[in-house]
């Protein structure tokens, strides 16, 4: 077989980035694809050439497997790597590739059918005595069926897309009476990302952790494994953190693992990466979950741990090569944690955000490696999956690790979306975490209703303001004719002192800011009283002594009035409201019912001059993949719909009014 010469990359992001680095180190050439929303991504910028496949949504583009497969023909590439989503489980996409003459890197058609359908995987599974989760996988989709085996299964049961993952089409059913509900959404939602809406169930397990074996085969018969990661700390079915190896593995309990995963790899003739995912119980029994074949997210912790790097290893495997080592020279070293930053509101049961980044930096950290697609000045598109990157650290100990995983957090800034840097600090630094103890529903359970975001202290706002000031007097001097830098900020008369009204969120203050200088301030907030100087100042950092004590803070001010800050703890937006125009402050909604983010309106439940109660289901909103459901705040009746259903909204358009019905002007 030929060696590869040219791979075109038919993903995005930040997985596209990261393949084209390795296909580059052994000299081959790139080729990027690209929707309309990523015209000027980063992973279209690295590449050696990049072509257009149009459209906005992934359906008219990264899934249009004709219109990749013109692009690698016009590019002359030999090889398509599919990244992870999008059409690296598709089957039709593998076969496709294979008769036009182009390389697939990733295992045989036939593989991906089989594993890439949970029905069918489970059942090939049991087949070959790989232990597995109890349920329904049968051919009987009606909703009939699927409610009478959710009922001899019992709850919790667990409704999974057939052919899905990362969550999508995916429900838990605690109560059987909202089963009929559960199974209409994660049908719909496994319509939309996969195009197909069957289902399977499975009885839910209790206090599980999620474990994963990396595998790794050729085409000349040989399967290994790469040991594992516990994939354990998840919301929504999606995985925040990972590791490996498991804090609570064993030399036997990984014999055992490894060896049914390599069975159940060559169940299925299986060629090339593939994870094969299980659930390990509190008593140390494993149950099969899924194959992914395909790249894995987190595949980094396990190149961490075995120095080997698996985008060349699927490349050459591609290639009709061996497999590099043998089983017994696959060995462990250290440990290694990732955790996913992902443009999300925490604090809002973890909507996704998007829109342009002003700023975004992880300083550069021994030991740790960051996978992106994104650098400031870049967009978090609403069309795509929320991830921005994933941050490895990678130590001899565990603890060692997490504690420099965490300081490279401290040091990172993400401005212009929301994001969840915060909350992955605060998991790191959990007792549950640090003890190695989490299970797959133990986020669920802890922040079921969300993050709740720290305020800032009085000396974090104090920081703030002061630099907040240093900068509007930098554009001062700079300005003016001519001032020595002795005398900026000097008057005869001493500190000169002004009271301004601040506002962090929806927390409003006064802050007396007494002027010695443009680096030297006295902030007053309340009954404390800090001396905050400004010692460094560069682009977009700056170090403010407080009390004696040193402050980093990251920044990005859009104007005089506003000033966006990530300290080392947390991040928060200062504005100062006497800068700001009355009539630019947001006025209130009323009774309107707004999109939560950047999204597409799936379907309308609700008809004008309908009255509706607290909670009832107005609209199905989709956004990054996933659908949410909008439900009524208060109780009223519905008087403006101007959403229609296919329409693309932006955060904040009107979706619909509700009057609440106490018009006084009626009485």
């Amino acid at each position: 077989m030929s060696a590869i010469e040219t791979v075109l990359v038919a993903n995005r992001g930040e997985i596209a980035v990261r393949v084209m680095r390795t296909a580059k180190a052994l000299g081959l050439k790139t080729v990027a694809v690209y929707s309309d929303a990523d015209a000027a991504a980063l992973h279209v910028r690295q590449a050696d050439m990049a072509i257009p496949l149009g459209g906005l949504a992934a359906s008219e583009s990264y899934l249009n497997a004709a219109a990749i497969l013109e692009a690698a023909q016009k590019a002359g590439a030999d090889a398509v790597h599919p990244g992870y989503g999008f059409l690296s489980e598709n089957t039709a996409f593998a076969a496709a590739c294979a008769e036009a003459g182009v390389r697939f890197i990733g295992p045989p058609a036939t593989a991906v059918e089989i594993m890439g359908d949970k029905a069918l995987s489970k059942r090939a599974m049991l087949e070959a005595g790989v232990p597995c989760i109890p349920g329904y996988q049968g051919d009987d989709q009606s909703i009939e069926t699927l409610i009478k085996e959710a009922e001899q299964i019992g709850t919790p049961v667990m409704i999974k897309a057939a052919a899905g993952g990362g969550g999508r089409g995916m429900r838990r059913v605690e109560d059987l009476s909202l089963l009929s509900q559960a199974i209409e959404l994660a049908r719909s939602e496994a319509q939309r990302a996969f195009g197909n809406d069957d289902l399977i169930l499975e009885r839910a397990l209790q206090a599980a952790r999620h474990v994963e074996i990396q595998i790794f085969a050729d085409a000349h018969g040989n399967v290994i494994h790469l040991g594992e990661r516990d994939c354990s700390l998840q919301r929504r079915h999606q995985k925040i953190i990972e590791e490996s190896p498991c804090p609570v593995m064993t030399p036997e309990l990984r014999r055992a693992m490894g060896a049914a995963a390599v069975e159940a790899a060559r169940a299925v003739a299986y060629v090339g990466a593939g994870t094969v995912e299980f659930l390990l119980d509190a008593s140390g029994d494993f149950f099969f979950l899924e194959m992914n074949t395909r790249l894995q997210v987190e595949h980094p912790v396990t190149e961490a741990v075995t120095g080997f790097d698996l985008v060349q290893w699927q490349i050459r495997v591609a290639q009709g090569e061996q497999l590099p080592v043998p089983q017994e020279k696959v060995d462990l070293t250290g440990h290694a944690i990732e955790v996913r930053l992902c443009a999300e509101d925490p604090a809002s049961a973890f909507l996704p955000s998007s829109g342009p980044v002003s700023l975004f930096k992880v300083p550069t950290v021994e030991g740790v490696r960051v996978d992106t697609g994104v650098e400031t000045g870049d967009a978090v598109s609403p069309f795509y999956d929320s991830m921005v990157a994933k941050i490895i650290a990678r130590g001899p100990t565990r603890d060692a690790a997490r504690i420099r995983l965490r300081a490279a957090l401290e040091g990172t800034a993400l401005m212009g979306v929301t994001h969840n840097r915060e909350f992955l600090m605060t998991l790191l630094s959990h007792p549950t975490f640090v003890e190695g103890l989490a299970t797959t529903d133990w986020v669920d359970q802890h922040f079921a209703d969300g993050y709740q975001r720290k305020l800032p202290s009085t000396r974090e706002m104090a920081a703030a303001i002061a630099l907040q000031q240093s900068l509007a007097a930098e554009r001062h001097f700079a300005s003016a004719l001519s001032v020595s830098a002795e005398l900026r900020g000097w008057v005869s008369t001493g500190a000169a002192e002004v009271t301004y009204r601040y506002a962090v969120g929806d927390h409003e203050f006064r802050a007396v800011v007494a002027t010695h200088s443009a680096q030297h301030y006295e902030i007053t907030i309340g009954e404390d009283r800090h001396e905050v100087i400004c010692q460094q100042m560069a682009e977009a950092c700056a170090t403010m002594v407080v009390d004696g004590v040193p402050e980093v803070l990251q920044f990005y001010a859009p104007s005089p009035a506003a000033i966006e800050i990530a300290s080392q703890r947390i991040d928060f937006i200062v504005s100062n409201l006497d800068l700001i125009p009355p009539e630019s402050q947001d006025a209130a909604q009323g009774g309107s019912v707004t999109a939560p983010m950047h999204g597409q309106m799936l379907s309308l439940l609700v008809e004008d001059g309908e009255q509706v109660e607290v909670d009832q289901r107005l609209a199905v909103f989709e956004a990054m993949k996933m659908q949410h459901e909008i439900l009524a705040p208060v109780a009223g009746i519905v008087t403006d719909i101007r959403a229609q259903v296919g329409q693309q909204m932006a955060a904040g358009d009107v979706i619909l009014t509700l009057d609440d019905g106490d018009d006084p002007s009626s009485s």
